[in-house]
């Protein structure tokens, strides 16, 4: 009841000072009043009117040192922190023992980057503060600025010895354990605070996370269990249940969290492909595509779904379809590297050559440089009967992979096709020495090669040398 009562006043003097300034009539607050008001604006972004009330607040409080506090902060926010910095040491000769003065100077060095300097400040706050926790919380967050993990750490865990509910510590300490890599310590430092406080249910989800990090799947799902139990509305520990539950291959139970999901919000595309993946390992094919399909209704911009959706018809060997949706998600992104190679390869599929090899190049142009790609590329060019594209679109690529012996083959057949013995035999010398057994590429890729003596009696010679080593 004194809750609702306090409440009330708040709202009260907000409706009283917006009335007021409606009105030009000038009325009366205390200063801790102002303070409200000025925090509550600022807490909104209405940095204008929160002057106002300042300016406001000090004409009728001139010497409230509450509300010259107030001032600093916003004197900082505004990066004027020389002004701040003089306002602080007129403060602190009028109240040396306010640890809110320490505070805004910690606050004026940390925006100066001397974070060590902003420490100090914090523990001499703590030497007369009755806040503990937020001191705490507050030096922590300076040792996270400094990247000195560990002594971030032991400060958030100070600041949940004071105050086990405060949320963001918690996440900090979790954020520190894991950044040092130390998921097992952070699950039995957990384990701790969940013995003093066993209802939290974020405590709960980052052991759950932990958990789904060290592969440890079904601890990770008794952990995101009791989260959801004590919130049965903890969409995202719902999330991540699911994705455990994938993970273990239970996909029924999987699609029951993620339906849970979008009971609880609206339908997210990540949610609907999810749910689509799930029914396809289940054999529902009709489902599968169902959910692929409202996925990229609710996400055209989302890679993944159309991605999905080519990919399951490319499984069935429906490649008119797979390019018919490889076309729909090209025409909203014609640069997404992962469409071009789908449409090169089904287009190569479908015995389309010259749109497989203009897929293949979109793909590398946009960023493409996984090796299968160049290697299906200059496949393609050499089919097409273009050598010297192709021996140059190998060159490019042996720039990636300076040590592959499938290029190096490949580089050797096509100098062999288009005479160039001397470039031929340099490549062909280099991909035996990279891998031997794999000359078979020259016999499949480039037979007319193969049938030539100077070949044969090549690799019988690099063999021969090899034998008597």
């Amino acid at each position: 009841m004194q809750l609702s009562n306090e409440e009330d006043d708040y709202n009260l003097s907000i409706s009283k000072f917006e009335s007021m300034l409606k009105t030009n009539k000038v009325l009366f607050f205390d200063s801790e009043e102002f303070e409200e008001i000025i925090l509550h604006y600022l807490d909104m972004g209405k940095a204008t009117l929160a002057k106002k009330a300042l300016k406001l607040g000090l004409d009728q409080h001139p010497k409230s040192t509450g509300l010259r506090l107030v001032q600093v902060e916003m004197l900082v926010f505004d990066n004027k922190l020389d002004l701040a910095e003089k306002l602080l040491q007129e403060l602190y000769a009028i109240e040396p023992n306010n640890e809110e003065i320490y505070i805004q100077k910690a606050n004026i060095y940390s925006k100066r980057d001397q974070h060590e300097k902003a420490v100090e400040f914090l523990k001499i706050a703590l030497q007369h503060t009755e806040d503990f926790a937020d001191v705490y919380n507050l030096i922590g967050m300076e040792y996270l600025f400094m990247d000195n993990l560990e002594l971030a750490k032991e400060n958030f865990i100070k600041c949940l010895e004071e105050d086990l509910e405060d949320q963001s510590a918690l996440y900090n300490v979790v954020y520190c354990f894991e950044f040092l890599d130390q998921n097992l310590e952070a699950i039995a430092y957990l384990n701790k605070y969940i013995n003093k406080n066993p209802y939290s249910e974020i405590a709960w989800h980052q052991m759950g996370r932990l958990y789904y990090d060290l592969k440890d799947y079904e601890n990770a799902i008794r952990a995101f269990d009791y989260a959801t139990l004590i919130d049965d509305e903890f969409l995202g520990a719902f999330m991540e249940k699911a994705k455990a539950y994938e993970r273990l291959k239970k996909y029924d139970l999987a699609i029951e969290s993620y339906n849970r999901t979008i009971a609880l919000d609206d339908a997210t595309s990540y949610a609907l492909l999810r749910i689509g993946k799930c029914h396809e390992r289940l054999g529902n094919t009709a489902l599968a595509l169902k959910y692929y399909n409202q996925t990229v209704h609710e996400d055209p911009l989302l890679d993944k779904g159309w991605i999905a959706i080519t990919d399951f018809y490319l499984r069935q060997k429906n490649f008119q379809k797979a390019l018919f949706f490889v076309n729909k998600a090209l025409a909203i992104d014609n640069q997404n590297r992962l469409y071009w190679k789908r449409y090169a390869s089904i287009n190569k599929e479908m015995n389309f050559f010259e749109e497989a090899e203009f897929g293949f190049r979109k793909a590398v142009e946009f960023g493409d440089t996984a090796l299968d790609t160049w290697l299906f590329w200059v496949d393609i060019l050499q089919f097409l009967g273009e050598f010297d594209s192709a021996i140059q679109t190998l060159l490019q690529a042996s720039e990636y992979f300076p040590e592959e012996n499938e290029i190096e083959y490949r580089l050797a057949g096509l100098y062999f096709m288009i005479q160039d013995n001397t470039k031929a035999k340099f490549h062909l010398s280099n991909a035996l020495r990279l891998k031997f057994d794999n000359y078979i590429l020259i016999e499949d890729l480039f037979p007319v090669v193969w049938s030539k003596k100077i070949v044969q009696n090549y690799i019988d010679k690099h063999n021969n040398t090899n034998d008597t080593k």
